[in-house]
């Protein structure tokens, strides 16, 4: 997808929840890898998500412990982050809408005065004025972001266990792609590393990024 909101949702979350922090990155490496056409392309990507009306999608983050909570705009090629916890701190509440001037994103308060406005106006028709001002916050947005809030790859071999978990595969189903069950053992146990035609097989079978695979991570003794 072309652009990713909110991603100090993500950067908060995963300092008050450290065990996420690979999951939440592999999940926006992957998001960021995929050109989603519609809800179906989300499904075949992550098959535990949920598909809900006004183009939400609820991604189940580490099984089914966290919801991260986005509207997707299919379209223009965004994600919007929308919250990230547990069931019980779900909450289904819609944004109120406001009116806000486009000016530049210099604060904090600017960026979540920016963010509140553009999930309101996320799904504005093309060609519409509204529409227009999302594409000038979305850049506005994005810079601020990425200067702000860089998310830096996941561990490599976090990455597969990970993606394996989101698309219910097994050890097995891994073998062609990486010569066999042993190696696939292997290297999920950190014993041996990911050579150059594994790191091939993979990208397309779980949707990561060769930058992602051929990372260099430390062996167990």
């Amino acid at each position: 997808m072309e652009r990713i909101f909110s991603k100090e949702t993500l950067r908060d979350y995963w300092i008050q929840h450290p065990e996420l922090e690979q999951h939440l990155k592999v999940w926006y490496e992957t998001v960021t890898k995929s050109s989603w056409k519609n809800p179906n392309d989300v499904k075949a990507t992550f098959a535990n998500a949920s598909i809900l009306k006004e183009g939400r999608v609820v991604f189940n983050i580490k099984g089914n412990s966290f919801r991260l909570v986005t509207r997707i705009n299919y379209e223009k090629q965004w994600v919007f982050i929308r919250f990230i916890g547990t069931h019980q701190e779900y909450d289904k509440k819609t944004p109120t809408p406001f009116e806000m001037e486009i000016k530049p994103i210099k604060t904090e308060a600017d960026y979540k005065r920016a963010l509140k406005r553009l999930e309101v106006i996320f799904d504005a028709p093309v060609g519409s004025s509204e529409s227009d001002e999302a594409d000038i916050l979305a850049l506005l947005i994005e810079n601020y972001e990425n200067k702000h809030f860089p998310i830096e790859a996941p561990d490599p071999i976090e990455a597969i266990k990970i993606r394996m978990e989101q698309l219910s595969l097994k050890q097995n189903d891994l073998a062609d792609a990486m010569g066999g069950s042993n190696r696939v053992s292997e290297i999920l146990n950190r014993k041996r590393k990911l050579t150059l035609e594994m790191v091939r097989n993979l990208t397309g079978k779980l949707n990561l990024s060769a930058e992602v695979l051929i990372q260099d991570y430390k062996l167990t003794v």
